[in-house]
């Protein structure tokens, strides 16, 4: 399977669970801790943009063509804050949902997913800058100490 057909499939499966989260908490009840989390995700959003921006990053697993690698600011501790950005607001999603065993199902499978996104691009972006591999060896994936 080419590399364009993985980063299709798990683009795909990623906005369909997000979809899916979106549509199954509804009606939403937010909640102190559905707050908390959706302005953690927030946050979390805006300082990843303020080092790096939009045209630098790609939704799909594959660098852009002239894009620089960014190891600063939330990239300093975790490879994919945009990922754990995203996985804080769909939690924020499932927490103030009524269908919560179901909705944290979803949940889990979308962890599984970017998983898996993320192992793709990680593959492709230590092709595209040498550097990479000893910039993983010292930041988690989703979190910080944590592959």
């Amino acid at each position: 399977m080419t590399v364009r057909v993985q980063s299709l499939l798990w683009v795909t499966a990623q906005f369909a669970l997000v979809a899916l989260l979106l549509l199954g908490s509804v009606p939403w009840h937010f909640g102190a801790v559905a707050v908390c989390l959706a302005l953690a995700a927030v946050v979390l959003a805006l300082w990843v943009f303020w080092h790096n921006p939009p045209g630098n990053f790609n939704i799909r697993p594959e660098p852009r063509s002239g894009a620089r690698l960014v190891t600063s600011g939330p990239y300093r501790r975790v490879r994919h804050p945009m990922y754990v950005a995203l996985l804080l607001g769909t939690a924020a999603l499932v927490t103030a949902g009524s269908d919560v065993g179901l909705l944290w199902g979803l949940w889990a499978l979308l962890v599984l997913v970017l998983h898996f996104k993320a192992a793709l691009e990680e593959r492709l972006l230590e092709e595209r800058f040498p550097e990479y591999r000893d910039y993983r060896q010292h930041t988690g994936r989703f979190l910080p100490g944590l592959g």
